[in-house]
């Protein structure tokens, strides 16, 4: 009898939650079983996850293959149809020790093949189940889960329901466990990450859970927050920015386009201005401050002129790590009723997002030659600066600690020291 075989799709937070998943399952005794935890972000996402699962089950003709994830939350028919298929569970059962239990001692008999609930009902999130995950220099730690907000093009809510916070002294507690264990460097993660407490008594804000973490967990060197709402962020988070050594300067903006009809029609919650007036500000409190962002191009009614402001964009929010995201339509959401942008226009406006963002990361590395840079070292020959650049190094380096460097040259992708 074999442990079970798991294989992620999508987000970080999909990544963290594999890894309670496979603590759920080795506890429950499951054997002989593969496991893919799919993404709903896009049609190709659903596309790589059903290859993938051809694929497994040709690998492994004779295991049990279990589809979960958020593909299988908001198309739970579509993999239950699919002959590589033996079982169906949704994001919170995915999260339930009963789930598990029940698919190690009975997989086919009273076991139900789709076990998928309302999302939408869901009031708590799973982020006690385990201590983050990661390197052994960086862990992971979910501190929300869901989305209020209803973009146009995004399937995500229906997939990961509404928006939930793990409390404030549950995360303390959690950081502290990972200092203690070694980690020098913590990531918080989150689907809608800047809606952080809304839903706790209070309703602090992720700036005050920020504060709270570097204040009340002194022995950790490094924090940082992942996709950040820039419209969303408080007081208390940009005063973090301007105050704290220990919060990274690297933010990832949910910035999806440059033009206001576009954001309109997305149903955004910020204007171009917004994201330009955000990171000047961030910039002056944090000279230092580096920023990548998540951008769709061809995006329904997008006109030429509409693109070329998601283009200049990216030099004047001084953009460096780019995720651009050529768009496709998510049935069930309403941009998918829209009028397309033609595809073959759609491939070129993401390849020149790309190209953008290519010489963006090169002006980025060319400018941290010769500067000094605390380097978290990721592997015995790589490392990542404050802003999350990668370094190389031609000599051995210990792997988890912190070493300060001064960078002597870049290759335009990555520095060395």
């Amino acid at each position: 009898m074999s442990a079970p075989i798991f294989s992620n799709h999508g987000c970080r937070l999909n990544a963290y939650e594999l890894e309670a998943m496979k603590e759920l399952a080795g506890e429950a005794g499951l054997r002989d079983a593969v496991v893919v935890n799919t993404c709903a972000v896009t049609a190709e996402a659903v596309r790589k996850a059903r290859q993938d699962i051809r694929k497994l089950r040709k690998a492994n003709p004779d295991a049990r293959l279990i589809v979960t994830g958020c593909a299988a939350q908001t198309e739970p028919a579509t993999f239950a149809a699919m002959p590589e298929v033996d079982a169906v569970i949704g994001n919170t059962e995915k999260m339930q020790a009963g789930t598990w239990q029940g698919l190690a001692a009975d997989f086919i008999g009273s076991t139900e093949a789709i076990q998928v609930d309302d999302i939408m009902s869901v009031t708590e999130t799973a982020g006690h189940l385990i201590d983050g995950f990661g390197t052994r220099s960086r862990a992971y730690v979910q501190v929300q889960n869901g989305c209020d907000h209803r973009c146009t093009f995004c399937i995500i809510p229906y997939g990961r329901g509404n928006s939930r916070s793990v409390p404030a002294g549950v995360v303390v507690d959690q950081i502290k466990r990972l200092v203690d264990k070694g980690f020098n460097e913590v990531v918080l993660t989150g689907v809608d990450l800047t809606s952080w407490g809304a839903d706790l008594p209070a309703a602090p804000r992720l700036g005050d859970l920020v504060m709270r973490i570097l204040r009340l967990v002194p022995d950790l060197q490094r924090l940082r927050i992942s996709s950040i709402d820039s419209i969303e962020v408080d007081d208390n988070l940009m005063q973090a920015i301007a105050t704290e050594p220990r919060l990274m300067p690297h933010l990832h903006l949910s910035l999806q386009h440059g033009d206001d009809m576009v954001l309109k029609r997305m149903k955004r919650r910020h204007l171009r201005d917004d994201a330009i007036r955000f990171a000047q500000e961030a910039r002056r409190l944090r000279p230092d401050m580096t920023f990548g962002a998540d951008i769709i191009a061809g995006f329904p009614t997008e006109t030429d002129a509409m693109f070329d402001n998601s283009l200049r964009l990216v030099e004047e929010c001084d953009l460096t790590w780019l995720h651009v995201f050529p768009y496709s339509p998510r049935p069930g959401t309403p941009a998918a009723r829209m009028p397309a942008v033609n595809g073959r226009d759609i491939k070129e406006r993401a390849a020149l997002l790309r190209a953008a963002g290519t010489r963006q990361v090169a002006r980025h590395m060319q400018a941290q030659v010769g500067m000094r840079h605390h380097v978290l070292i990721e592997s015995a020959a790589m490392g990542r600066t404050e802003q999350f650049a990668e370094v190389h190094f031609g000599t051995p380096q210990p792997i988890g600690e912190i070493v300060e460097v001064v960078v002597s040259g870049s290759d335009g992708l990555s520095l060395t020291a």
